[in-house]
């Protein structure tokens, strides 16, 4: 699956934790609901800590990505809303989101007053690139757990 991540010159880049644009040729994609600081049981992790529901979120991402036989270095785009935005928030919330991670997607953070629940002060949606599927190989067919 040929993706082509470019930071044009003419176009600033304000992070190393974010590209411009990111192309895929002839792929399959995934698109994942917005994600939140939920464990397994669908309980709040980390209330008040933006840095904790960051690496839950990871976890989540990681699961669902891997539901589908892709990694968080397979997401091309993202979408984070952060609920009390401030710059110095930026490292808490992609110290955990990018750990790992080997290359960084095109990438929108908006700032919020609330999310659905009070308890969640991130959410993240991301659009994933899956690997090894070109328009000429076989339709995904996802497997049933064991």
């Amino acid at each position: 699956m040929p993706v082509n991540r470019v930071d044009p010159p003419s176009v600033h880049n304000p992070s190393d934790q974010i590209t411009q644009v990111v192309a895929v040729d002839r792929t399959r994609i995934a698109h994942l609901s917005g994600q939140v600081a939920w464990d397994a049981e669908g309980r709040p992790v980390g209330p008040g800590d933006h840095e904790a529901q960051a690496a839950q979120i990871a976890r989540n991402l990681d699961a669902a990505l891997a539901a589908v036989g892709a990694t968080r270095d397979d997401i091309i785009e993202e979408t984070v809303y952060v609920v009390d935005y401030t710059p110095e928030l930026l490292p808490a919330i992609f110290g955990p989101l990018r750990a790992g991670v080997s290359q960084a997607p095109a990438s929108t953070l908006v700032g919020v007053p609330a999310l659905f629940a009070p308890e969640f002060l991130l959410e993240v949606q991301v659009v994933a690139a899956l690997p090894g599927r070109g328009s000429h190989a076989e339709p995904y067919r996802p497997t049933t757990p064991q």
